[in-house]
């Protein structure tokens, strides 16, 4: 390790704790923000040769081969197989996740799988100083959405620079927080792309969404100034609560066509879930198509 000025305290003096799922590049800057430091000086002091261009998160993520993912645990006084389960781990290029040597590369991450912002308490809880954003990657087997029960703030995309306060909208916690049995991913792709063209084309729980979309722009100001419209920045989280019923409800589905009167039934019994007075789709609607694919 070098010592010299660059260190305003001594190394790994600063406990920065990584939030579980958190982006690597994220925790490295939250990192390296603690010691009034660039990412790039932190890669440099720890003697890490670091390649490609550091956009730094929610664009980019670094990967760390074995022997940098070393040095950062001795660093931060966190054990490796700690660290490793908190950070969000992706396969690395082959030239990382084989090499001996201490190095690391920034790797551009497409808009569909990049992180999210985190809740700025719980951020603020793992940092010693003034907290610096956290991105980490929402959890696999739910909707898009980072939705924190304890402190009642949320965030869909990464357009959005600071988490939502949900404060209005308590069923989205709510859905978050009886969520114990995730859904498949095949009901939950289903369900997610029902969900969307139902909230795209304003059909079935558009009167409900926009209420949802109208309180959380209420509640949050910012959102007027963001790069695009809280419309689509927020979709995923504000249908939520439909996407996670709805892909239950496929997840009941039996392995064999139903026939027209086990449709209706579904039908019914969804419309009861989803606290709608009946649920009538189009043919084209592609719950009908989801009813007939086995």
């Amino acid at each position: 390790m070098r010592t010299g000025s660059m260190w305003p305290t001594p190394p790994g003096a600063l406990h920065v704790r990584p939030l579980p799922r958190e982006a690597t590049a994220s925790y490295l800057t939250r990192l390296a923000g603690a010691y009034h430091l660039s990412a790039a000086q932190l890669l440099d002091g720890l003697r890490i040769t670091a390649t490609g261009t550091p956009t730094g998160p929610p664009a980019a993520d670094i990967h760390l081969s074995n022997e940098a993912a070393r040095r950062l645990s001795g660093f931060t006084r966190i054990p490796p197989a700690h660290l490793a389960r908190a950070l969000a781990r992706r396969p690395p290029p082959a030239a990382i996740g084989t090499a001996r040597a201490a190095i690391a590369r920034w790797q551009p991450v497409q808009p569909a799988m990049q992180p999210l912002p985190a809740c700025t308490a719980c951020t603020a809880h793992r940092a010693p100083h003034k907290a610096v954003p956290a991105w980490i990657h929402p959890v696999p087997a739910l909707p898009r959405a980072l939705i924190c029960t304890c402190h009642q703030q949320a965030s869909s995309d990464p357009r959005q620079r600071t988490p939502l306060d949900i404060r209005s909208a308590p069923e989205l916690t709510h859905a978050r927080r009886t969520a114990r049995r995730p859904p498949t991913a095949a009901s939950l792709s289903w369900a997610s792309t029902i969900t969307t063209r139902w909230y795209d084309h304003h059909q079935h729980l558009h009167q409900r969404w926009h209420t949802r979309l109208r309180r959380l722009r209420a509640a949050n100001p910012h959102l007027a100034s963001g790069p695009a419209s809280p419309a689509l920045t927020c979709r995923d989280l504000i249908t939520y609560p439909e996407t996670l019923t709805l892909a239950a409800a496929l997840d009941r589905l039996p392995p064999y066509p139903l026939t027209r009167a086990q449709q209706t039934t579904f039908l019914h019994d969804l419309a009861g879930r989803l606290r709608l007075p009946r649920l009538a789709p189009a043919d084209h609607d592609l719950l009908w198509q989801r009813l007939a694919t086995r």
